[in-house]
């Protein structure tokens, strides 16, 4: 039995501050090991996965203590105003990662232990349909154009080489479609907006390919 000075300070019991404390290091485990496993290979992040084992008891133990205190949780929400982080997110995707330990810690503060298991749940399920599905089922075709492609090259070489390079950018793009073309004395310019390209990030290995396609003209190559 613990003395009063030790015990909790709310209804609640020492042994529900230990469960929720349990319940929220699972939860940051299981954020950690998705992360591990679904984005850590793509390195492109920053590396946050590290924060989630201490970062989720902590958040939990944070809320535990506020809960019960109007003053206290006022207190501590102008504290975390001065806190600023340096380091930017390098993805988007790491943000999900953390507000998923974030809302875990949170659900295990409030003893709201099954919604813990449903969020996770819900993002295991999300997760793995985007790695495994995606591969074979591609939906690619219901969203918009994402990427900009603008071909310059001599107006004389342009007449000549206008088929050979439409039958290279129907074959190395998709969802490619024309939003404008330019002419002048000089030269020609095609705008291409696309949703994605064979060649990924490969805009060297493009730019060869194009060349070679539409040889002896020369293009230059834009891409946003």
């Amino acid at each position: 039995m613990l003395p009063d000075w030790l015990g909790p300070t709310s209804e609640a019991s020492f042994n529900d501050y230990w469960l929720a404390m349990l319940i929220s290091l699972a939860g940051a485990f299981a954020a950690w090991l998705l992360y591990v496993i679904f984005y850590r290979d793509w390195e492109r992040g920053a590396g946050v996965h590290r924060t989630f084992l201490l970062g989720g008891p902590a958040i939990t133990a944070m809320f535990i203590a506020i809960q019960f205190s109007l003053p206290l949780s006022l207190g501590l929400l102008g504290a975390l105003s001065f806190v600023r982080f340096r380091t930017p997110v390098k993805d988007p995707a790491e943000i999900g990662f953390l507000l998923l330990v974030i809302a875990s810690s949170i659900s295990a503060a409030t003893y709201n232990y099954a919604l813990v298991g449903l969020v996770f749940l819900i993002a295991a399920a999300v997760l793995f349909i985007g790695r495994f599905a995606g591969a074979n089922f591609d939906l690619s075709g219901l969203l918009p154009g994402g990427r900009d492609l603008l071909i310059v090259l001599p107006t004389d070489q342009y007449a000549e080489a206008e088929q050979q390079l439409h039958a290279f950018l129907d074959g190395a793009l998709a969802g490619a479609r024309t939003e404008s073309a330019a002419q002048t004395a000089q030269s020609a310019s095609l705008h291409i907006r696309f949703r994605r390209s064979r060649y990924d990030e490969r805009w060297a290995e493009f730019r060869r390919d194009l060349n070679q396609a539409i040889a002896p003209a020369e293009a230059e190559v834009h891409i946003s």
